[in-house]
């Protein structure tokens, strides 16, 4: 007859076992099992990132901050994240084991609170892109059909829902490698949408009266300050990637260096598109430029049209990567167990999940405006998590200068962007006060 084991070894077997079940259940989200190459990690990087919801509104940020201001935070921001990539992406098996998703790389160098916490902010982060992007998909698809329909009676939340009914479509995909065709037709997007809305942008600040141009800041003093709040949230937001443990997952060996080139080309194009638009779009409208910079352009329409069907297309495949996060919690437990059960109820719970997105967006379309709410999910991620855990892995050079240095710049990095992720929400939070009194629930855009 076997003996009972001692309670504190039955304790740790039982934890491991439920810990397998859990980093079983991420790896069946996760997937992909390392088959792409570089190419691939950098088509879902620029996807993941370069979204028109994301860098269509820095000419307003700029406009909200000044040029010296705004163009040091945005150089700032984008040195910022892709050196905190290149730190995610040195911590793959950091400690011999492969932690193929962001919570469970954050609970292998910070224990129970680092998954968690992990999972808390891509889940805010997660939510609010989608619903960010979305109202943005939704808009686009609204102007394209009232250039050729100008007095159709279709508004901004029919085209929401049909956006959120092909996505929920697209989110059957198995996991992030198999989106690897769609997120490069998406980075190609990107690339068109980027080239398209610059020359409009260009064109259209030619055809003005440059001496009607300002630039100064507009408002009071307290409205100055919320406004460089919002900017500095925008800007932290527009470079949002709460998933690049689960994009390298998806990349063959050597891991590591695919994946600092994929990183690396990803962030070529986005210095081509986010600089060139941000300082283009600034230049050409000034303090009078809109929000999402499609509203202030005017002519030619053709050029135009083009631009939102661009922003449409690679919309579509930015919101796939960031729906992940939910999935990975919804999927079952054991995913290998009934197949055909485990698709139903991640149908299901998708479905539910993709309806509560949608009504969202539908209802309070004017909070597109404010994306930099979202600021709070995904700076944790992509600025403070990255530097504390890579000091915090041990990972540090042996040269002394050079490991001080580092400290010196991950501990400024993490300090900066906590103070942005707080000053951005709550300068969020304001203008969301101020719409809600302007708009109502469904307006029509």
């Amino acid at each position: 007859m076997a003996l009972p084991l001692p309670a504190t070894t039955a304790e740790k077997i039982r934890v491991d076992e439920e810990e397998g079940e859990k980093a079983a259940n991420e790896v069946a989200v996760a997937g992909g099992g390392g088959r792409g190459t570089w190419k691939h990690a950098a088509f879902h990087v620029a996807t993941t990132i370069a979204t028109p919801a994301a860098y269509a509104p820095l000419p307003f940020a700029l406009s909200s901050l000044g040029w010296p201001l705004g163009v040091s935070s945005l150089v700032g921001g984008t040195l910022a994240t892709w050196y905190s990539s290149l730190l995610i992406a040195s911590l793959w098996k950091w400690n011999g084991q492969k932690h193929i998703t962001y919570r469970l790389l954050g609970q292998s160098i910070f224990g129970f609170w680092g998954y968690w916490s992990i999972a808390f902010f891509q889940q805010v982060a997660s939510l609010g892109n989608n619903i960010a992007i979305q109202i943005a998909a939704g808009s686009s698809l609204k102007a394209v059909y009232k250039y050729y329909h100008p007095d159709g009676a279709l508004t901004l939340q029919h085209f929401i829902i049909f956006f959120g009914a092909f996505e929920l479509f697209l989110s059957q995909f198995p996991d992030i490698h198999s989106l690897r065709w769609v997120n490069a037709v998406c980075t190609f997007s990107t690339i068109g949408f980027a080239g398209t809305t610059i020359g409009v942008t260009i064109y259209n600040g030619k055809k003005i009266d440059r001496n009607s141009v300002s630039y100064s800041l507009q408002g009071s003093s307290s409205s100055k300050a919320f406004k460089a709040f919002n900017a500095l949230g925008t800007i932290a937001f527009s470079f949002g990637d709460a998933m690049l443990p689960e994009i390298q997952n998806t990349v063959r060996e050597p891991a590591k260096k695919n994946m600092y080139r994929g990183v690396s080309a990803a962030y070529v194009l986005i210095v081509l598109s986010y600089w060139q638009l941000a300082f283009w779009g600034y230049w050409a409208f000034g303090s009078q430029v809109q929000p999402y910079i499609l509203s202030s352009l005017t002519i030619p329409h053709w050029a135009i049209v083009m631009a939102n069907i661009f922003a449409v297309i690679q919309i579509s495949g930015c919101f796939q990567t960031n729906i992940h996060p939910f999935q990975e919690n919804s999927y079952p437990r054991r995913p290998l167990a009934h197949p055909f059960r485990n698709y139903l109820i991640r149908l299901l719970l998708t479905s539910v999940y993709m309806v509560v997105i949608t009504l969202i967006a539908a209802a309070m379309p004017f909070s597109g405006l404010c994306v930099h709410l979202w600021a709070v999910g995904f700076t944790p991620l992509d600025f403070v998590f990255p530097a504390l855990a890579y000091l915090k892995a041990g990972r540090m050079p042996k040269n002394t200068r050079l490991r001080r240095s580092v400290q010196l710049i991950n501990l400024t990095i993490a300090t900066w962007f906590s103070v942005v992720a707080v000053v951005g929400c709550i300068g969020a939070i304001r203008f969301i006060v101020i719409d809600v009194r302007t708009y109502k629930f469904f307006h029509d855009m």
